[in-house]
C-alpha cells in the first residue's frame, strides 16, 4: 500500500518541477552532484523530510533538514544546511527534553570552473564542490573522519546535455571523496535527468551517488515553489519543497 502512494506521488508530480536542488539544500540531483548552475543572484530556501537511509548513521531516525542557498557569483554558489537531532539521539531525555531540539549545521561551496560549451560545443561544464568541509570542534579541523562533519564530502562534477528530437537529456558525472569512517562517499556518482517537452516543469532524474540507486522527480509550480520527491534504492521516499527567487 505504501509503496503504491510513493508512486502514485511520483506520477502526481509528473503532472505537478524545474533545475533539480539536491536534498542537502546544494544544486545538483538527488544526492548525487551535478555541474549545473543556478541564474546570478538566485536565492532558495528550502526544507526536506530525510527518511533515515540517507542520512549518515547518526541518525537512526527519521529527521529533517532546512537551507539557505545564494548564488552570489554566476559562478559561485553558497549554501546553509541544518539538520535536526533528536534529544533522544543526545542524551537530553533525562534533562527534559525530547524530539527535535537540536540541529547540525554546515556550509557548501560549489565553484563553477568551466560552463557548457564554453570553447566548442561538446564541452561539458565543469564543477568544483564541497559540502561540510570544515568542523570546530576539537579545536578545528578538515575532513573529518568521525564526529561533527556528517556530511563531509569534496566533489569534480561535469555535465553536458543533449537535444535527442525535441526533447533534453543531461548526463552528469562526478568523482566524490571524503574521509568519514562511517559515511564513506568515495567513488564514482552518475545521473540522467529529463526535461519533457509536453511539461516542461517537470525534470526527471535517476542517479548512483557512488553509494545507491535513486528515482525522482521534481516539478515547478507557480513560478517559484520547487517540489522534490525521490525513492532511494526504490523503496525509501524522501521529499521535499524549495521556493526560488532571482534578485535584479
Amino acid at each position: 500500500m505504501i509503496k503504491r502512494l510513493i508512486v502514485s506521488c511520483l506520477l502526481l508530480c509528473s503532472t505537478l518541477v524545474l533545475s533539480a536542488q539536491l536534498t542537502y539544500g546544494t544544486t545538483g540531483l538527488l544526492h548525487a552532484p551535478s555541474a549545473e548552475m543556478q541564474k546570478d543572484k538566485t536565492v532558495m530556501l528550502g526544507a526536506n523530510f530525510m527518511n533515515r537511509e540517507i542520512t549518515p548513521p547518526t541518525w537512526y531516525y527519521h529527521t529533517y533538514n532546512y537551507y539557505l542557498n545564494v548564488t552570489i557569483l554566476p559562478w559561485l554558489e553558497v549554501a546553509y544546511t541544518c539538520t535536526l537531532f533528536k534529544a533522544e539521539a543526545l542524551g537530553l531525555k533525562p534533562y527534559g527534553y525530547s524530539g527535535f531540539t537540536n540541529q547540525d549545521r554546515y556550509f557548501s561551496i560549489r565553484l563553477r570552473a568551466l560552463k557548457e560549451g564554453q570553447f566548442w560545443k561538446y564541452m561539458p561544464a565543469v564543477v568544483l564542490g564541497t559540502s561540510d568541509p570544515f568542523t570546530s570542534s576539537g579545536g578545528g579541523e578538515i575532513s573529518t573522519t568521525e564526529g561533527n562533519g556528517y556530511y563531509s564530502r569534496f566533489y569534480i562534477a561535469a555535465t553536458k546535455h543533449f537535444n535527442i528530437g525535441k526533447e533534453e537529456i543531461g548526463v552528469h558525472l562526478s568523482y566524490l571523496y571524503n574521509r568519514r569512517k562511517e559515511y564513506k562517499l568515495n567513488g564514482i556518482a552518475v545521473g540522467i535527468s529529463y526535461n519533457p517537452t509536453f511539461t516542461p516543469n517537470l525534470r526527471m532524474i535517476a542517479e548512483y551517488d557512488s553509494k545507491d540507486f535513486a528515482l525522482g522527480a521534481t516539478y515547478l509550480l507557480f513560478n517559484h515553489l520547487h517540489a522534490q520527491v525521490e525513492l532511494q534504492r526504490m523503496k525509501y521516499f524522501t521529499g521535499g519543497l524549495m521556493f526560488r527567487i532571482t534578485l535584479k
